[in-house]
């Protein structure tokens, strides 16, 4: 079973990754942008059968792992 999670950085929260990738976008002509916000994307297969469990699995992960719940969000997008 595949399992989709993306990690953005809070909205208080600095993004100097993503101020550089609007200002090069702008650069480029794309000047309509109002806001980057860059995050990380992960694909987790699992061997579970049990889409729940499988869910409740890769939440435990990023609260322990993936994300720094201080300064990020998660959110799974899909289990399949």
């Amino acid at each position: 079973m595949k399992i989709s999670v993306i990690i953005t950085l809070k909205k208080d929260v600095l993004d100097p990754q993503g101020k550089i990738i609007q200002q090069t976008l702008d650069g480029m002509g794309f000047n309509d942008i109002d806001e980057v916000r860059q995050g990380k994307y992960f694909e987790i297969y699992t061997k579970d059968k049990d889409p729940i469990k499988a869910k409740d699995k890769v939440e435990e992960m990023c609260k322990k792992l993936l994300a720094n719940l201080v300064i990020e969000n998660y959110k799974i997008i899909d289990a399949q």
